[in-house]
């Protein structure tokens, strides 16, 4: 099966530019040896490189591409297979843009292939090889740093409720996390988990309910998670609740209970944020939306959460206005080198700012994943990087600092 695989990296500063051509003459050799061709690009800063041949062979080459320290910031644009070579002529070549002039190089790069379609089908391998020759996109060729510039230190200790109080939670109890902005070192809200009495997960705990059972036990939960939020001193922070999105219209008067508990423990709806999961199938849209309209002229904000993780991810944008989405950790996963992750969260981002959507990033675990988004446009962030789930209380926050 013909694979191709096409990337592009960053020359580091400290590899001489006229070592190249003698590791492109060491990557033909090789590659010709595995029966893998291609064509590797260089504008004098970043390589572009597509790789073609049989599906083991390639992975291996690209994988000690990958580990090659003589490159940074790799990014995975494509990994398709195909009909036939476009560059089959040798193991690899090195194309140096910048000795040809400008409005002839890209026929240039094109004479160099094997393919009989060239641009004629809009071939995606080419068009890909296109973008880069033009030099379009680049202002979204983010320079991240690498990962050991930041520390993260956690300057205060967590917040934990009593053991008096801990021993009387016998239906559920609740591991708060943080969603923070760590440039401002701010909190922004605090994100409450329900769990099973002896800690377990969500999907546990709502196993041991049947039918419309299950709903009726999100909703009244929600009493506790108010509940232990004072206990631990939220004060003006925002809590975010999930609720399953039927809970909301299969229990009477929902809204109304949670308004009444939120009272009851000192706290004003403006700060409370319901989260609701995008993967869980809505039905009965009208009544659904009626009860967001209920809790919107309440004063409480809709959150879509896992969002990129199911099918209707738009169609709620545009039916229900939240004021915020959380991506889901499947788009968050390792999008520093995932080119076409990346190309759906620039679309997200441009998408809600177009809305004045509120857009948070769910899931994040490492330094490199946070600073693409940064550099992306995010602000808010949720994640092991910063802070872990803390059952009855307030996790201590790892700050990012520069060594």
């Amino acid at each position: 099966m013909l694979t191709t695989i096409i990337y592009r990296s960053h020359l580091h500063d400290h590899v001489p530019v006229k070592t190249l051509e003698d590791m492109v003459a060491k990557a033909n050799s090789k590659n010709s040896s595995h029966d893998v061709t291609g064509i590797l690009l260089f504008d004098g800063l970043h390589f572009f490189q597509l790789l073609e041949g049989p599906r083991d062979a390639v992975q291996g080459i690209y994988d000690r591409i990958c580990a090659d320290a003589r490159h940074h910031n790799l990014v995975e644009l494509m990994h398709d297979f195909a009909p036939a070579r476009r560059f089959g002529k040798v193991g690899m070549e090195l194309f140096d843009l910048r000795e040809h002039d400008k409005s002839m190089v890209l026929q240039a790069v094109l004479d160099k292939g094997t393919s009989r379609y060239q641009l004629t089908y809009d071939d995606r391998a080419l068009q890909f090889l296109r973008t880069f020759v033009i030099a379009r996109d680049k202002e979204n060729y983010f320079e991240i740093p690498a990962a050991s510039t930041w520390e993260f230190i956690a300057d205060e200790s967590p917040k934990t409720l009593q053991d008096d109080v801990i021993d009387s939670l016998k239906e559920c109890q609740f591991a708060f996390q943080p969603i923070i902005d760590p440039f401002a070192r701010r909190v922004a809200s605090y994100e409450a988990l329900i769990r099973t009495p002896n800690g377990g997960s969500p999907g546990e705990y709502f196993s041991a309910f049947g039918g419309e059972a299950v709903y009726h036990a999100d909703v009244q939960s929600k009493k506790l998670a108010f509940e232990l939020a004072q206990k631990l001193g939220i004060g003006e922070h925002s809590i975010s609740i999930n609720l399953l999105p039927m809970s909301l219209v299969t229990v009477p008067d929902a809204v109304e209970f949670l308004l009444t508990e939120i009272e009851a423990n000192g706290l004003v709806p403006e700060q409370v944020i319901v989260e609701v999961t995008e993967n869980e199938i809505i039905s009965r849209t009208d009544e659904f939306a009626a009860q967001v309209r209920k809790l919107k002229s309440a004063g409480i904000s809709l959150a879509l959460d896992d969002f990129g993780a199911g099918f209707a991810g738009l169609s709620l944008l545009s039916r229900f206005q939240p004021d915020k989405i959380k991506i889901d950790r499947e788009l968050i996963s390792d999008v520093h080198r995932s080119g076409p992750k990346q190309a759906i969260l620039h679309a997200i981002i441009k998408c809600c700012n177009s809305l004045e959507i509120a857009v948070i990033a769910e899931g994040v675990e490492k330094a490199e994943e946070w600073m693409w988004l940064e550099a992306a446009g995010i602000s808010q962030f949720q994640g092991y990087l910063f802070a872990r789930p803390q059952l009855n209380g307030f996790p201590a926050i790892a700050w990012p600092e520069i060594k």
